[in-house]
């Protein structure tokens, strides 16, 4: 079977809209050159450029940092992925507490609305020196010293009460009649959310998920206020030897390519969530 040739309107139309896209491709590189040569111009014109270029910008002291620097973003990483799978599996747990249905699970509801409140109100820096120095100055049996452990445990607890909400907001947006209809076949209310309520709740909220993904890749680097030498760390190290802050503008660097990827997935996701929502189909 033959594919239909497009009219020469429609041909016409495609042409128009290309023309369009490449105008429009055209004029953002043009501004954003013009943009950037007005900021450089601006700023290497300044009196106290070239101090601000020696202080902050030194190759040579990048070169000499990036080992340490990498070698501390190498344990940045690490405590992301852990973090992110104990995050995702405490988040969906007490967002399925507060999802809890009946009085007689008015306790556990109430006990998981007091944990949001209470790590969604806290700084994480409040969070990272409470359980930095008051874990271990409890001095019980089995609890851990590392500042790594330490400063991940505080990331779980903060970034748990927020991933929490944004699976609970995806669980309330399944429509009633869902739950309904699953309770009507036989299922349990375990088996209703694991079959049915869940699987959309996961899928509508990926991208606030995501973000909050970015955000955690730049709060593991708080961890250095408890002693880890990770990236943020190092640089300070490299910093204090060289005096010269060029190790923290690599390390901010490094941390922002670290991100980059994320971002465009987030921004990924949420244009494919409009586009269902829309009904723009699956694409």
């Amino acid at each position: 079977m033959t594919a239909l040739e497009p009219s020469p309107i429609q041909r016409e139309r495609l042409a128009y809209q290309r023309s369009r896209r490449h105008r429009s491709t055209a004029v953002a590189l043009l501004s954003t050159v013009v943009f950037a040569v007005a900021a450089w111009l601006v700023i290497t014109s300044a009196p106290g450029w070239p101090r601000v270029r020696d202080s902050f910008f030194n190759y040579d002291a990048a070169v000499k940092a990036l080992p340490a620097v990498l070698d501390g973003l190498w344990l940045n990483i690490r405590v992301l992925v852990v973090c992110e799978v104990l995050i995702l599996a405490l988040g969906l747990g007490i967002a399925a507490l507060r999802s809890l249905r009946g009085p007689v699970w008015f306790p556990l509801r109430a006990l998981a609305t007091g944990y949001v409140d209470l790590f969604r109100g806290l700084p994480l820096i409040i969070v990272l020196f409470l359980v930095g120095f008051g874990l271990p100055g409890l001095r019980l049996t089995g609890i851990p010293n590392e500042p790594v452990i330490l400063g991940s445990i505080a990331l779980v607890l903060v970034y748990s009460a927020y991933v929490a909400e944004v699976f609970r907001a995806g669980i309330d947006s399944v429509h009633p009649s869902q739950r309904a209809s699953a309770r009507s076949i036989g299922l349990t209310h375990a088996q209703t959310m694991r079959i049915v309520v869940l699987p959309q709740a996961v899928r509508r909220v990926l991208p606030p998920l995501l973000n909050d993904f970015v955000a955690l890749q730049k709060d593991c680097g708080l961890i250095s206020v408890l002693g880890a030498v990770d990236a943020v760390r190092a640089a300070q190290i490299s910093s204090a030897t060289a005096y010269n802050f060029t190790p923290y503008v690599l390390a901010g660097l490094l941390f922002v390519l670290l991100a980059v990827p994320s971002g465009r997935l987030a921004d990924w996701a949420s244009a494919r969530a409009a586009r269902r929502q829309s009904g723009g189909g699956l694409a």
